[in-house]
């Protein structure tokens, strides 16, 4: 199955906040979004983590 579940966390407090589904062997970078994180109360950068 090459869809791969994944975790974004947060870059500024580290909190594992949104989880999501990418195709590893089109995307093989890890995905970087800016999303809202609850724990700031802001939107920053969230990257995909192990």
């Amino acid at each position: 199955m090459p869809r791969d579940i994944i975790t974004l966390a947060c870059t500024e407090c580290k909190e594992r906040n949104y989880t999501g589904t990418r195709n590893k062997k089109l995307e093989t970078q890890r995905r970087e979004v800016k999303k809202y994180c609850t724990r700031c109360r802001t939107h920053t950068l969230h990257r995909e983590t192990k």
